[in-house]
């Protein structure tokens, strides 16, 4: 049996079962344990699938982006503590960009008594927060409108940074695992693949739940980043699979 047509198999096993064993792919395809292992990790790497702990499961997979709203009344205690950690460890005169989300909205809001920062952004709630209560200085990219998510996205937004020199990007995502930061939204992705070439240092800020979660557009991979700081929620798996990564792993209480 060629490759593709066990992975054909692999995934119609995963699309009835939701989880399936590593064992069980191997006696049903009659191959060795090596070569499931193989085919689940190609699959994984298109984002068809998830390993897990001895056997693969159907991806999880996000079809639109929850609005700005919704996001405002999830993970609020732990978007705090990471808001928290990276805002101590942000240098003097330094000049930052805050991605749209509500977890650097959480980082925003630590920033108020910082009059020595350069914060660029493309949320309009970070920008109204810094613009009404801090006295940092504030560049908003502009770019066309993201309403729900209250933000600007696309070529536009992407094009304003690209005469920039930032120290730390504060990148969000939808959804993140091994394979890097997902996101449903197309327009999203060439403003986090430009903020991330015009920056000295990368930081994933993301609540544990987004985790080995998955959507159409993968807008950057995990090794462009320098660290991502999470939860304590992090699974003792997730823990273990990401601390092989050159980056730092921070949980943050």
């Amino acid at each position: 049996m060629i490759p593709i047509e066990r992975h054909q198999q692999i995934l119609a096993l995963v699309a009835e079962r939701g989880v399936v064993s590593i064992a069980e792919l191997t006696e049903r395809l009659g191959v060795s344990h090596m070569t499931i292992r193989r085919d689940v990790q190609k699959l994984e790497e298109q984002g068809a699938v998830l390993s897990v702990s001895g056997g693969v499961r159907s991806a999880d997979r996000l079809a639109a982006e929850p609005s700005h709203q919704t996001k405002t009344t999830l993970y609020n205690a732990e978007k705090n503590a990471i808001g928290r950690y990276a805002a101590q460890h942000i240098p003097r005169n330094s000049c930052i960009y805050l991605d749209a989300g509500t977890t650097t909205l959480a980082l925003a809001r630590e920033l108020l008594d910082r009059e020595d920062l350069l914060v660029v952004t493309n949320d309009f709630m970070v920008t109204n927060l810094l613009m009404e209560a801090s006295d940092c200085r504030v560049i908003h990219t502009g770019g066309t409108v993201c309403r729900d998510n209250r933000s600007c996205v696309g070529e536009s937004a992407a094009r304003s940074l690209r005469h920039l020199a930032i120290d730390i990007a504060f990148i969000s995502a939808s959804c993140w695992g091994p394979r890097g930061l997902f996101t449903p939204d197309e327009d999203k992705v060439t403003v986090k693949q430009t903020v991330s070439e015009v920056s000295s240092k990368r930081v994933l800020l993301s609540d544990s739940s987004k985790y080995n979660k998955i959507a159409t557009f993968l807008a950057l991979p995990l090794r462009c980043f320098d660290s991502i700081i999470t939860d304590t929620q992090l699974s003792a798996a997730a823990r273990s699979a990401l601390s092989e990564g050159s980056w730092e792993l921070v949980l943050a209480e």
